[in-house]
């Protein structure tokens, strides 16, 4: 019998095409694991570094501070291209805080005070979670005005069911914040934002009312004493004098025994308002206790501190204060000033301010024994 080679048997070609279909899904199996492994990881590294940050949130001790940690930290943490923080602040009260703690508003590179948040991005009315994706100029415009980027990150800051504030994450990168990037670490952190800057407005508040005269809005007597030992010490490394005032308002016992102590508060605050409209932007005001004010004018001679009562004593005398709706008063106002240069080996600030202050005081008194409605002046104190 003639041997035969035997031919292929009918079911090998199916088996080969099945292993080999087989093999393309393993392949790309092992690459989505690949992926999810890496996204896993990349999520893991981020965590950590929200976590770790969050700790830095919770331990900034002042609303300058935090904004610090929210724009810079959060930048150099996640290497980002640019962060923003807008804030949600109708009655200017964050940005009052601010000023009261002598910081200007153009220091806070990426803070963003809007009176309504729609003004800047309609859609952030309804940000509830979130939101990831690539930049869209007729969107997200305004929320990092003047910077390049490609995609972002939309965190809101929400707090008691209203939305506060937004941090906006920006990246040159058009795959860095995507739909598939899980966002539930960036909402905490937008929690944890949102309570840091409510817990830090609230601080800023309890301690502006511990050196605020809850009456006229001015600083107190307390806060006086403090900031004036520091605007000796700057005036001594500038070698600058310093200039204090003080102001008391003539015959304010008789408004209050003729319309009654509630009037007297409302002249008070009207004066108070007429005192601040003249001091200069670097100048520290405070009630100093019942009809008395006192003015610090840093960096300023004898000469700008009798300039400035001028114009004080002019805004006070030259229109009538009403009280009421039917009657006006025409008030005046005695005033001190007396100027202090610390020497190069001065230390002491609280002696020195309390020899500053009594020599406005002496001056004060010497308007008032003149005649009152006018100025005096004390000689320059040096130590």
């Amino acid at each position: 019998m003639l041997g035969s080679h035997p031919g292929p048997r009918g079911g090998d070609a199916p088996a080969a095409a099945d292993r080999s279909e087989l093999e393309r899904e393993i392949r790309a199996l092992q690459a989505r694991l690949a992926a999810l492994t890496e996204q896993v990881g990349r999520n893991d590294s981020l965590l950590r570094k929200t976590q770790e940050r969050e700790l830095e949130l919770l331990r900034a001790g002042s609303l300058s501070q935090l904004f610090e940690r929210l724009i810079a930290g959060l930048r150099g943490s996640y290497q980002l291209d640019d962060v923003g923080l807008i804030l949600h602040d109708p009655q200017h009260e964050i940005r009052h805080l601010l000023s009261g703690d002598g910081l200007a508003l153009e220091q806070l590179a990426g803070v963003c005070f809007v009176d309504a948040l729609t003004t800047v991005a309609p859609q952030l009315a309804n940000l509830e979670r979130p939101w990831l994706g690539p930049f869209h100029k007729a969107d997200h415009e305004l929320l990092l005005p003047g910077v390049a980027r490609a995609s972002l990150a939309l965190i809101p800051l929400r707090r008691h069911e209203q939305l506060d504030g937004v941090l906006v994450f920006s990246s040159l990168d058009p795959l860095r914040f995507t739909q598939e990037l899980a966002s539930d670490f960036l909402a905490h952190l937008g929690l944890v934002a949102a309570i840091c800057v409510e817990n830090a407005v609230n601080r800023a508040r309890l301690l502006r009312s511990g050196f605020t005269d809850f009456l006229t809005g001015f600083h107190n007597r307390r806060y006086l004493h403090a900031r004036l030992r520091e605007e000796l010490g700057r005036a001594q490394r500038a070698r600058q004098s310093l200039v204090c005032l003080m102001i008391d308002l003539d015959h304010f016992k008789r408004i209050n025994d003729q319309y009654g102590h509630l009037a007297g508060d409302a002249v008070l605050r009207e004066v108070a308002n007429r005192i601040d409209a003249e001091m200069r932007i670097s100048d520290t005001g405070a009630r100093f206790g019942g009809d008395e004010f006192a003015l610090v004018l840093s960096e300023a001679t004898i000469t700008d501190g009798e300039k400035v009562a001028a114009r004080v004593l002019h805004a006070v005398r030259n229109q009538p204060v009403a009280i009421g709706k039917a009657v006006a008063e025409t008030l005046t106002l005695s005033i001190g000033v007396a100027a202090a240069t610390p020497g190069p080996g001065m230390r002491d600030y609280k002696v020195l301010a309390e020899r500053l202050m009594a020599e406005a005081d002496a001056a004060l008194y010497r308007a008032k024994s003149a005649g009152r409605n006018r100025i005096a002046t004390s000689p320059n104190v040096v130590a």
